[in-house]
């Protein structure tokens, strides 16, 4: 492992340069990939995300050779039911799907029925982990009640939640957000995050006026809650702008595994990375 990204730090951030607001085209996003697995700070870059339609489209053909091992991370914007059939698109050309992402209900919908529908595909799965992207709305206890029982049962799934879009309200408070980490720390559940953690600590957007989470605010906040904290001290340092009080978590913690947060998935690879450095928490010579 390099020592130049800390154990803390592994795998931290899934690169989705194909979805917004980066919108990569594919061949770009495949080349930057490969850079970015052999690049100093590989060790903080986790799987390609990609589209389950591209996939089903065979828009990976002619762009990877079968011998590379391809690793990415499938995420199902083509409906539950599709997923097999983007699955199985993947092995001529050699790719492994090391995660599957789905939601499984809109926002004010029941998420049981998806829930049901994922884990049967988990079931069926060569030990991919599978991941539930639940609204934070109506049913979200009950869901990961669900999920906690079906993981303590052997599955392979955990849950996934948005933290921000492009209205207000996608955008959690830092007491929603909170009570999340709390609730899957009591569940002994893990979880991915993605959508809105563009910067490490919390900010304001000036074109939209959205307030930002930050991913090192999330990183503190979800070791406090390990340590015991609960959802008004969690809430903290989520909310909190000074980067001293955010980073010192994190860095008294650099070379403990990361526990409960599994990471997020990041249209740029750059941009946290440059934040990690500027904040003292990666070490190397990377330029913008």
């Amino acid at each position: 492992m390099s020592t130049q990204v800390p154990r803390l730090l592994s795998g931290l951030v899934d690169d989705a340069a194909v979805f917004p607001p980066g919108n990569a085209a594919l061949p770009d996003a495949v080349i930057a990939h490969r850079t970015h697995r052999t690049a100093w700070y590989a060790d903080m870059v986790g799987p390609l995300l990609l589209p389950a339609s591209e996939i089903q489209r065979g828009s990976l053909s002619g762009l990877v050779d079968p011998a590379e091992g391809l690793v990415i991370g499938l995420i199902g914007d083509t409906g539950l039911d599709q997923l097999p059939q983007a699955l199985d698109a993947l092995a001529p050309d050699g790719v492994t799907a090391r995660q599957v992402e789905a939601p499984v209900a809109k926002r004010g919908e029941d998420p049981q029925p998806g829930l049901s529908e994922l884990m049967t595909l988990a079931g069926r799965l060569d030990g991919a982990a599978v991941y539930a992207e639940i609204p934070l709305t109506f049913g979200l206890m009950g869901a990961l009640d669900t999920l906690a029982e079906a993981r303590a049962a052997g599955l392979p799934v955990a849950a996934k939640f948005r933290t921000g879009g492009l209205a207000a309200e996608l955008f959690p408070t830092p007491v929603e957000l909170a009570a999340v980490i709390c609730a899957c720390r009591d569940r002994k559940l893990p979880f991915k995050l993605t959508a809105g953690l563009h910067h490490a600590i919390r900010h304001r957007d000036p074109e939209t006026g959205f307030n930002h989470h930050g991913f090192v605010n999330v990183l503190g906040a979800t070791l406090a809650a390990v340590g015991g904290a609960e959802v008004d001290g969690v809430a903290e340092l989520l909310a909190a702008t000074d980067p001293v009080r955010v980073v010192e978590p994190a860095r008294a913690h650099r070379d403990a595994e990361r526990p409960l947060w599994v990471g997020y998935g990041s249209c740029s690879i750059s941009e946290p990375l440059t934040d990690l450095i500027r904040l003292g928490l990666v070490n190397g010579g990377f330029e913008a």
